[in-house]
């Protein structure tokens, strides 16, 4: 290391020699982008991209996604050379948070290795203070980033794919890690776009022990890059979606209306059977999840949906995807408070799907409901943990004898019907609706003002008026109800 006297290299005391990143390494992060990876990759980034804490990163001319990446730094102490595991956090010196920032506008041309979109000046402030290796346990450093004073990303090293000792043991069989270098351990979910005039800032803790906040001001740079010189910026709608966290949060798509407490309350006091009904004048007949029956009699749910997919099982595949912390699990894990699991079985009941631990996950989530057109393993001690489950019938096999987990958070096909992530499902006695929400609002008043002309309908009946005519009703009994079925 040199340099010592440069600002840039304040936090560490000097430059350091390499800089390498991890792609992907938070589950959470993974999940986002709809892939995992079986082992770590990596890319560099140059020295000097490094800024100090309370430095300025430029947006340059002419771009639009500038994009932050908060993440927990490695400083390497011993060097290391061909280490385990167990062996490999003692080369570790310190550890403090960096900010990953990346130009989205460049990634595409840069084809993985991040020269441009990721090396520019300012792309990678680390610091301010550096926390003893010695003094943290490597599982429970939690990281957060905050921009404009808004917490964006929380996340734990209890969330990694790949545990900190493993990514420096694996470096180090390819390459000897010297004093000084750091290593970018990766990014959980929640990175997004910045704009000039933002600020971010990102801190690591350790129990009592602290970085405290990197802090970083993006500005608008009045320099754009030249034609005559090598790839411009070019941005596309996956470019976007990816820089944004979402096609959603990248204005690609209608954000989908929030199932308010007035909307859910609504859906709670109508039965599925007049959802139904009025989903069918609207031209939607393909919305029940067929085949599926409550666990429990009398359950009922509302909630939006969150999605896992199994495929028909295989042996070689249920290796590689069936063990450790699968699609299953995570779903399990990720499913938030009025979120509904929808499994996608095939209709497939010769085996499980869940059974009472995963319930019991799903119940102190506080879900909503699960829906699955699989089979449901020990049925009643699901049944008694308490939370509404819809399924196609119980039965004592694991997961593995039909089903490999597969992925989440994808449409998936349910019961004969689709049902895409943030979908509101309805379910009661008659079985489980499936309410697209831009039409939500619309159909539960609708369902609640002809529940109302049903019940004076009932009232009539029961008084002794024949069916004919007043069901449906005719114009003389509609005048009626007009003038005091309302009041």
């Amino acid at each position: 290391m040199n340099d010592t006297a440069d600002p840039r290299f304040t936090a560490l005391g000097g430059r350091p020699g390499k800089i390498v990143a991890v792609h992907l390494s938070y589950a959470s992060r993974a999940d986002q982008r709809g892939r995992r990876p079986a082992a770590p990759s990596y890319f560099f980034k140059p020295s000097s991209s490094l800024a100090a804490s309370g430095s300025e990163i430029v947006r340059p001319a002419g771009t639009e996604l500038l994009a932050f990446e908060g993440e927990i730094a490695l400083v390497i102490g011993e060097p290391a050379r061909w280490v385990t595991p167990d062996a490999a956090w003692a080369h570790v010196a310190s550890v403090t948070a960096a900010n990953d920032f990346g130009l989205y506008d460049l990634r595409a041309n840069d084809k993985g290795s991040n020269v441009r979109s990721k090396g520019g000046d300012g792309y990678t402030p680390l610091g301010p203070a550096l926390i003893d290796a010695r003094d943290v346990d490597p599982a429970a450093l939690r990281l957060r980033t905050w921009v404009d004073g808004d917490l964006v990303q929380d996340d734990s090293t209890a969330g990694l794919l790949f545990p900190l000792a493993q990514i420096v043991a694996d470096l180090s069989q390819h390459f000897t890690l010297e004093t000084g270098d750091v290593i970018l351990t990766g990014t959980p979910a929640g990175s997004s776009v910045v704009t000039p005039g933002q600020v971010v800032e990102v801190q690591v803790d350790a129990g009592s022990l602290s970085t405290g906040r990197l802090r970083t001001a993006v500005v608008q740079g009045d320099r754009a890059f030249d034609a005559a010189l090598g790839s411009l910026p070019a941005v596309d709608d996956t470019q976007r979606t990816e820089a944004w966290g979402s096609a959603e949060a990248a204005g690609l798509v209608p954000a989908a209306p929030v199932l308010t407490a007035a909307l859910r309350d609504k859906l709670s006091r109508v039965p599925v059977a007049a959802l139904s009904g009025q989903l069918r004048r609207r031209g939607l007949n393909d919305v029940t999840i067929d085949g599926v029956h409550a666990l429990t009699p009398g359950s009922r749910f509302v909630g939006t949906a969150r999605t896992l997919r199994f495929v028909p099982h295989r042996e070689d595949l249920f290796a590689a995807h069936g063990g450790g912390q699968n699609a299953q699990k995570r779903a399990f894990d990720a499913v938030e408070e009025g979120e509904v699991i929808v499994i996608e079985a095939r209709g497939e009941t010769g085996s499980g799907t869940l059974g009472d631990i995963l319930a019991i996950r799903a119940h102190a989530r506080k879900a909503a409901a699960i829906v699955t057109d699989g089979g449901v393993r020990d049925a009643e001690a699901v049944a008694a943990v308490g939370i509404p489950v819809f399924t196609a019938g119980p039965h004592p096999a694991v997961l593995g004898r039909r089903h490999v987990p597969w992925e989440t958070d994808v449409a998936v096909g349910c019961g004969g019907t689709t049902v895409e992530p943030g979908d509101i499902l309805v379910g009661d006695g008659d079985g489980v609706i499936v309410v697209p929400p831009a039409l939500a609002e619309e159909v539960v008043d609708a369902a609640l003002a002809q529940e109302a002309e049903d019940a004076w309908v009932a009232r009539q009946v029961a008084s002794g008026h024949p069916v004919n005519g007043l069901f449906p009703m005719n114009a003389e009994w509609r005048a009626r109800y007009e003038s005091e079925g309302r009041s």
